[in-house]
């Protein structure tokens, strides 16, 4: 499971030294994978305590953002806690879910990016 975290991740200062950026990909370290793609969706999502994200797969390349909360991030069968500061990488046609832990929703920013033979 791809998951990356500002937390375990050294910034680097850029734009003339005015911002620091934490990198979950370089520029074009993702562009072979997503040449003649498309942004499919982007949104922000937050699932209640005792609730789970029903699985689900689709055709794209698809990244969740934790904002808040604590959750178990399920992906092909393989389980991983994740928390604030996360990037979880979701392969096309992979099952996934998601489901807070403890008393807290967990709330994300979901990004789908249309692979180029689902044009």
């Amino acid at each position: 499971m791809d998951v990356r975290s500002s937390e375990q991740t050294e910034p680097v200062v850029e734009h003339n030294g005015t911002c620091p950026v934490w990198w979950f990909y370089k520029e074009k370290e993702l562009k072979k994978a997503t040449m003649g793609g498309y942004v499919e969706l982007i949104s922000e999502f937050e699932i209640k305590p005792g609730a789970s994200l029903d699985p689900h797969s689709h055709h794209t390349l698809e990244f969740y953002y934790v904002i808040s909360g604590r959750g178990m991030m399920t992906i092909g069968g393989e389980e991983r806690q994740v928390g604030p500061g996360d990037l979880i990488t979701i392969p096309p046609d992979v099952v996934h879910s998601i489901k807070p832990l403890g008393h807290v929703p967990i709330r994300s920013l979901a990004v789908g990016i249309g692979l180029k033979d689902s044009v």
